[in-house]
């Protein structure tokens, strides 16, 4: 995403954000004039797609609609929902999930369009001649607008790093958003180096025209993971020893890194806003990428988390209530009140005080932790840290409320049954304040599966994937 900041606080970014190829800072939002289709193959899936941008409203971001599912489920293209990164990005929202979304999220970005809604009969958008070009010809034809409400832009401050296998990536402070990127396989072959200023017009001309491409040995390796099923050298290049097969030149001397480049573009637009800085990439892949993206997210996260940590516990008599928007308060938001008539459990082992916000299977929650907690007198006397296993509870619990909310389940128990993939990354201690965020990834029947996380000021401390089943209380 590559518009600048909007507010009296924030310096504009060096970066133009209007559909034309000026360099002209916008501080509002845009989307596009009018609806644009497009049908063709989804590269790993194989299956014949139709696809179509719509205009959406300010504020609304970028969302893929699945009309091939009954109700038209809505996946939004934030960094939460990624569940998947082998070989490219897949979002899901409980059982609904779009692949490959990156070279779409990317041409959004590329262009400054915050707000649109993807609509597709399958679950892969098409793959075209495997860059960009497609989707840049579909905002051209549709046209970009602006629209009334200003757009927030985010500023790295400080350098962030993220190591991952052979991957190294990192944002440092810039003006403008940059990325320097290296790539080369495991041998060391193909080694290619670029470095471009992002604006509507270089991503347009340097970026969006670079194809995907695979090296020969790993297409056995793909086939048999059920992947690039609708692959062919009319929408990706194959690498083969020193020789590159392709239906037409190259159309870069450095076409794999730009095309690695493209894909850091897509991913970071699941942040959902654009950022200001330099982006320094050595091997990138979509899991690197997506890592750099929640770390960026939780700084961002911080004033809100900072904003309800220090909200006022009470609400002020009716004669002196005055009409003032709070930007924290949220329908959704559950009291400990409220919360105990849905769960079971009760003190000393109730593990979330209030519930902030519910959106469709994504839930966030919180709880205080004091020094009063019953399980600091012997863990540990001199040294108080929170167990481990009751972050854990607390994520299963957080899960449960999303399913027992529902009407239909109603007076039922959530039974803890599994837990994958835990992970304790830093100590709680009291007067820390977790918040805990869980997603529904899976429901059917009476058993449920979700994905948890801990955090203490924005900072992940533990993570796991649970699973529960309800029962008649």
């Amino acid at each position: 995403m590559l518009t600048p900041a909007a507010g009296p606080a924030a310096r504009p970014c060096r970066i133009g954000a209007s559909f034309t190829v000026k360099a002209v800072v916008v501080l509002q939002q845009q989307t596009l004039r009018e609806p644009i289709s497009y049908a063709g193959i989804g590269l790993h899936s194989g299956n014949r797609v139709n696809l179509t941008f719509l205009p959406a409203p300010p504020n609304s971001g970028i969302r893929f609609r699945r009309v091939d599912l009954e109700g038209k489920p809505e996946v939004e293209a934030r960094i939460e929902n990624v569940s998947d990164t082998t070989r490219s990005t897949t979002l899901s929202k409980g059982n609904v999930k779009v692949h490959t979304v990156e070279h779409v999220l990317a041409t959004f970005a590329g262009f400054g369009i915050h707000n649109a809604v993807i609509e597709l009969d399958a679950n892969e958008p098409p793959i075209g001649d495997g860059s960009a070009r497609a989707y840049c010809k579909m905002v051209q034809t549709a046209g970009v607008v602006l629209q009334g409400e200003r757009r927030e832009t985010y500023k790295v401050l400080s350098p962030i790093e993220v190591k991952l296998d052979e991957t190294n990536i990192s944002v440092f402070p810039h003006e403008g958003l940059k990325i320097s990127c290296t790539s080369s396989d495991k041998q060391g072959r193909f080694t290619q180096f670029y470095s471009v200023d992002l604006s509507p017009e270089t991503w347009e001309r340097e970026l969006a025209p670079a194809r995907t491409f695979c090296f020969f040995e790993e297409i056995e390796f793909l086939i048999k993971n059920g992947l690039i099923k609708g692959g062919s050298l009319e929408n990706a290049v194959v690498i083969r020893d020193d020789a590159v097969l392709t239906t037409e030149p190259l159309r870069f001397p450095e076409e794999f890194v730009r095309h690695k480049m493209l894909d850091i573009v897509g991913d970071l637009a699941l942040l959902g806003r654009p950022i200001c800085g330099h982006i320094v990439a050595i091997k990138p892949s979509h899991s690197a990428n997506c890592e750099l993206a929640r770390q960026v997210n939780h700084l961002m996260r911080k004033p809100l988390l900072a904003a309800q940590a220090f909200a006022p516990p009470f609400k002020p008599a009716p004669s002196e209530a005055r009409p003032v928007p709070n930007p924290v308060h949220d329908p959704t938001a559950i009291d400990t009140v409220e919360l105990m008539k849905i769960l079971p459990h009760r003190y000393p082992f109730l593990m979330v005080d209030r519930v902030l916000k519910i959106d469709g299977n994504r839930l966030s929650a919180v709880k205080n932790v004091t020094v009063n907690e019953s399980y600091f007198q012997g863990h540990f006397p001199n040294h108080p840290v929170m167990p481990g296993v009751l972050q854990l509870e607390a994520m299963a619990q957080a899960a449960g409320i999303l399913m027992l909310k529902q009407a239909e389940n109603s007076g039922k128990i959530a039974y803890f049954m599994s837990a994958e993939s835990v992970k304790w990354r830093k100590p709680v201690r009291p007067g820390d304040r977790l918040l805990i965020e869980v997603e529904l990834t899976k429901w059917r029947g009476k058993i449920g599966k979700a994905k948890g996380t801990c955090l203490v000021e924005g900072e992940v401390v533990s993570e796991a994937e649970v699973a529960f089943m309800l029962i008649e209380g």
